[in-house]
């Protein structure tokens, strides 16, 4: 663990020296220093830092919930589904075209819906937090995607798992989709209508006390929620959402930084672990093709949002750039694809497609100024002269 934390320290000091962002550079320490590449080697099983990895993306996934503000969601609502609805319309539409298109087979062409579709949460959330663009405009629509997609992720597990077993009971598939369903509709009204219980529960004065109330919370809620068939990071963003509300949503902010900054560091780290470089080889042309595609839809998309939202091409660019990145739900997939039997070369394609991304996505995220340079500018709304009328 010491070693793990050094490395990625090490490594994002050296990289922060020629302006590379830190989630590339822990995740190549994590490469690095697994089992699938030679020299030496501090971890020869991902799975002894699951627990952690899994607190990790909790911590960000809650800290996205803080800065997430109710009264935008209630503003904001329609817009945001409409957002999210266009950018997964097309991401994911465009990675089923992609899968059909390869010949690997319908189960195939299905998970690669999923993993060029849905972004990675906890990446885009360090990449708003790496580029100090928490406060900007465009950020309300980018988190309103990044819920979209998680209603959009837990409702699509529950549907493709009977799929991939081989389970022919349609019945069977309709309940873990109703179930997963009917616990976010029910967070969804606690975060709605019980912030004020909240806030007294969680009042107090003691840094000691709220810290281990609000990591308690976020845990216990992540957990409940994998149960249901919910991603544990949706239910760790409704808490946030719930407690960022609250008189002491300020406080928390402050105190949960340094927790969210060292897990998160370990999350990157072990997603590096279960990356083979020797598998990357064989589906290289796959994998280049699908980034392209990827870029090209999250261009179209941020342009769509930027649109919804009346902004300008500097914005789009913002809503294109820092979505790109996949992660997590691909590395999932992946799991679920292995198990299933699926193609042997679909999950070299995942780790090779996520770890590019993950490695552009902040890259061009930090740098979309380029990008809005080719994008068109918003016209104005015309006005009369005052002096022409008469």
């Amino acid at each position: 663990m010491g070693g793990a934390f050094l490395a990625a320290a090490v490594l994002a000091r050296l990289g922060g020296r020629i302006g590379l962002p830190t989630i590339p550079l822990f995740i190549l320490a994590g490469i690095l220093l697994g089992p699938h590449t030679p020299g030496v080697v501090l971890l020869s099983d991902p799975h002894d830092l699951e627990m952690l990895t899994a607190l990790g993306l909790v911590l960000l996934l809650f800290y996205l919930g803080l800065e997430f503000h109710l009264d935008d969601l209630k503003a904001g609502g329609r817009r945001m589904a409409m957002a999210g609805g266009t950018y997964l319309a097309l991401n994911v539409g465009a990675g089923l075209g992609f899968g059909f298109a390869l010949g690997w087979g319908t189960s195939e062409a299905l998970v690669l819906a999923g993993v060029l579709g849905i972004s990675s949460s906890a990446i885009v959330t360090k990449v708003l937090v790496d580029t100090g663009r928490l406060g900007n405009p465009e950020t309300k629509p980018i988190l309103g995607i990044i819920v979209v997609e998680d209603i959009f992720l837990a409702l699509y597990l529950a549907a493709l798992q009977p799929i991939l077993s081989g389970a022919d009971s349609l019945s069977a598939a309709a309940l873990d989709a109703g179930k997963a369903f009917g616990f976010l509709l029910l967070l969804a009204l606690a975060a709605r209508f019980g912030t004020r219980i909240v806030g007294r529960l969680f009042a107090t004065r003691d840094d000691e006390l709220l810290v281990i109330s609000f990591l308690g919370a976020a845990v216990f809620v992540a957990g409940v929620s994998e149960w249901f068939g919910v991603a544990d990071a949706i239910g760790a963003f409704m808490v946030g959402l719930m407690l960022g509300s609250t008189a002491s949503g300020e406080r928390i902010r402050t105190l949960v930084h340094p927790l969210r900054d060292a897990f998160g560091a370990i999350f990157f780290f072990g997603f590096g672990l279960n990356i083979d470089p020797g598998d990357l080889l064989s589906v290289v042309w796959p994998v280049l093709i699908a980034v392209v595609l990827t870029l090209v839809m999250n261009v179209l998309a941020g342009m769509a949002a930027a649109r919804m939202y009346s902004f300008g091409a500097q914005p789009a660019a913002n809503i294109a750039t820092t979505l790109l990145a996949r992660g997590e739900f691909a590395l999932i997939l992946a799991t679920m694809a292995a198990g299933a039997g699926l193609d042997s070369r679909l999950s070299p394609f995942i780790a090779g497609y996520v770890l590019l991304l993950a490695v552009l996505g902040p890259m061009v995220a930090s740098r979309s100024h380029w990008l809005a340079r080719f994008l068109p500018e918003r016209e104005e709304p015309r006005t009369r002269d005052p002096e022409l009328v008469g």
